[in-house]
């Protein structure tokens, strides 16, 4: 029986921080486990290296499900976005390895491709509108089939979801050693967004996804105003409408509008959306691979989703390592209830260092057919840079206070 001889932490920053966790077996088999946490990326490689590390070498690598459950269950603190997070990466690698071993990809060892590719949304954006409307004919002329519009807010520059410079082409949130504060007007947002979203529609129509993310900052009542003022633009959905602490405030937004909800990037377990789910409060769960347990916690989330005639729709930031997004599409390609997969390129140095296989191919993710997640990590090239402390922007009011980012 092989056993697991070695469990190594490596971090390295290509353009932003990655966490990875690569194990190795005592037959020379290796996978590896994305352990990001956006702006917090050491919090998990310590938890990794002090605490599960240790408690893997000598353990079966094929016994996926009791690994995982040993790891939760045995700290008795469980949950939260560290532990989760450290749990992802060691669920994901044993994923890889069991892959290899088998010689199949890990989306058959899943049950079989359910589609053969899984359809993504690109991040347009722009400072004012006819920025935003340039940039979602870029996209369109890409061959995507969804895509998400932000526009900045007239007197917040930093409004979240734009792309910092006239030259960039990928929107990259985590900026500096320390946080950059932003400002922001609820009431300027809520007056600008609609018009900005019907300006895309009128130059473009309707035969593409059209995505929003409001990113937690709104009410039950403001939200449910914005989804209402949508509903001609025919939203695919409003991300993040309202911070989802409080899972039953979704009710009213539900109540008040039929533009489609979608939350959950910032889930770690299947308790944090139990509700949201069995009471139909959203339409798309956008739990990630790396933040909710990895893949065989994601997939109990949706299974759990499929029941209620919720779809996935899981998060894809750049703060999702190309590891990670394999896995995600792996386990996309598999599960009946599918909605969409969001999808940001990496900066070409990230290239450097992660060696995916999967395709960007008319405006979906295609897995690869490798055995495993079909992803390697350069450790030579990984070395060559260094962590650099990144963090999210801090949002304030007009008043000064804090608000939801």
């Amino acid at each position: 029986m092989a056993t697991i001889t070695e469990a190594k932490v490596i971090i390295t920053s290509p353009g932003r921080n990655f966490v990875t966790l690569k194990v190795t077996t005592s037959d020379g088999v290796t996978g590896l486990g994305d352990a990001t946490l956006n702006g917090r990326e050491l919090a998990v490689a310590s938890y990794l290296e002090d605490h599960l590390v240790p408690l893997l070498i000598g353990r079966d690598p094929a016994r996926i499900e009791d690994t995982w459950h040993y790891l939760y269950k045995g700290a008795y603190w469980r949950r939260g976005p560290v532990t989760m997070t450290a749990i992802s990466a060691v669920d994901t690698a044993l994923w890889d390895i069991k892959g290899k071993v088998a010689g199949l990809p890990v989306y058959d060892l899943l049950g079989g491709k359910a589609r053969e590719g899984a359809m993504v949304y690109g991040h347009a954006s722009g400072g004012d509108v006819p920025e935003l409307l340039e940039d979602v004919a870029r996209f369109r002329e890409m061959g995507y089939r969804a895509i998400r519009a932000q526009a900045a807010v007239p007197g917040s520059p930093g409004t979240y979801g734009i792309r910092h410079g006239a030259v960039a082409t990928v929107y990259e949130p985590a900026t500096g050693a320390l946080p950059e504060e932003q400002p922001w007007s609820t009431e300027a947002y809520l007056d600008f967004a609609p018009r900005y979203l019907e300006a895309v529609r009128e130059r473009f129509g309707f035969d593409f996804h059209l995505l929003h993310d409001v990113h937690h900052r709104l009410t039950p009542t403001e939200a449910g105003r914005l989804g209402r003022s949508l509903e001609e633009v025919r939203l695919f959905w409003m991300e993040d409408p309202t911070p989802a602490e409080l899972q039953e405030s979704f009710r009213q937004i539900r109540h008040s509008t039929t533009t489609p909800i979608a939350v959950g990037e910032v889930f770690n377990s299947i308790w944090d959306c139990q509700q949201l789910i069995t009471e139909r409060l959203i339409d798309y769960i956008r739990a990630s691979v790396v933040h909710a347990g990895g893949i065989t916690h994601l997939r109990r989330i949706f299974h759990l989703a499929e029941l209620y005639q919720v779809r996935t729709g899981s998060h894809g930031a750049t703060d999702l390592s190309p590891v990670s997004m394999s896995a995600a599409v792996h386990l996309d390609v598999t599960v009946p209830n599918f909605g969409i997969q969001e999808y940001m390129a990496h900066d070409p140095l990230t290239h450097e260092v992660f060696r995916p296989a999967y395709e960007l191919r008319d405006g979906a993710l295609h897995p690869s057919a490798a055995p495993g997640l079909g992803i390697e990590l350069d450790e030579e090239a990984a070395a060559r840079f260094p962590y650099d402390p990144k963090y999210l922007p801090v949002s304030r009011r007009t008043d000064g206070s804090v608000h939801d980012w």
